[in-house]
């Protein structure tokens, strides 16, 4: 058996994430103590117990999600007696889960990643009035129809895909006009459904590059080991481990296309038979399986699920 370990993105966030893995395992507090003084903020209770409406806030949202997945890796290392090098070929996460990926694989500090996330979460919300940007998921058409019916909406505005997640399943991001246009293409050109997707921000389009901005500089002021496991980068769907070129990438992502369809085969054809989500919810779980049937979908973020992964390891 071949594994990675794969890290949820932002939509995975549930008020009471990661409350009983902080009940259960000492290591898990302690990850959310870490981030919570690195963000001079009481992270884990707004996690815990809520409300919604703050944990939803991008600037929120994208750290917390890092916490649970990276409280679920200390407690596997602890309690398993292991470290995820020894168990896993590579590391991948869907947008803000690359920096989750990275923390895992001990290229980035816990505190680090949190303060990154936390700026580049409010540098995302900053770069585009609410309201003027949008994104839209089209179901039953491949990223090239998908493109087209962007290229198609644009009329001089920002259109484009943003999230190549499955054979079949393709976020577009940009204008709010832009976007419903494409919504409104988008059967006529063989997709099943287009749904405009309840978003604070236009993620991963040209539309970012001010959040882009931001993060080449924090980035620059940050210590990056080599990842080990090596990482499968979001922008390029191909494996690195260089710090430079994954600053470089990280800030590249901010308004680059997620391709993590191609992330997944490449870790496939690489070798890799089952990937292991670590962290809140289970929808990388669901993409893997959309992707290709053979491979298998482990999602471990509750006590249960992490001891009964412990086991397997």
């Amino acid at each position: 058996m071949s594994r990675a370990f794969v890290f949820p993105g932002q939509g995975s966030q549930a008020v009471g994430m990661g409350a009983a893995l902080a009940e259960a395992f000492p290591a898990a507090r302690e990850v959310f103590e870490e981030v919570d003084d690195a963000l001079s903020q009481r992270l884990s209770r707004l996690m815990f117990n809520g409300p919604e409406s703050d944990l939803v806030l991008t600037e929120n949202a994208q750290p917390a999600l890092m916490a649970v997945s990276l409280a679920a890796v200390r407690v596997i290392e602890r309690e398993g007696k292991m470290t995820l090098a020894d168990k896993a070929a590579f590391v991948a996460g869907h947008s803000l889960g690359e920096y989750s990926a990275l923390a895992a694989a001990g290229a980035l500090a816990v505190n680090d990643t949190a303060r990154l996330l936390k700026r580049r979460g409010r540098a995302m919300q900053e770069a585009v009035p609410v309201g003027q940007g949008a994104m839209a998921a089209l179901l039953g058409l491949d990223v090239a129809a998908a493109k087209a019916v962007a290229e198609e909406a644009a009329q001089g505005d920002v259109c484009a895909p943003a999230n190549d997640n499955a054979d079949g399943q393709v976020v577009l991001s940009g204008d709010a006009a832009a976007v419903e246009r494409a919504v409104e293409l988008a059967p006529a050109k063989g997709a099943k459904r287009a749904i405009m997707l309840s978003v604070s921000a236009p993620f991963h389009c040209s539309l970012m590059a001010p959040a882009a901005d931001v993060m080449a500089k924090a980035l620059a002021d940050v210590t990056m080991r080599p990842p080990r496991p090596p990482l499968i980068a979001n922008v390029t769907a191909e494996v690195t481990d260089e710090p430079d070129t994954i600053r470089e990438l990280l800030v590249q992502q901010v308004t680059a296309m997620v391709r993590w369809r191609e992330s997944v085969l490449t870790m496939r054809d690489r070798g890799v038979d089952t990937l292991i989500e670590l962290g809140a919810g289970k929808v990388l779980t669901g993409l893997t399986r959309r992707i290709d049937r053979d491979l298998t979908g482990i999602a471990a973020g509750t006590p249960e699920e992490i001891e009964d992964l412990i086991k397997t390891l």
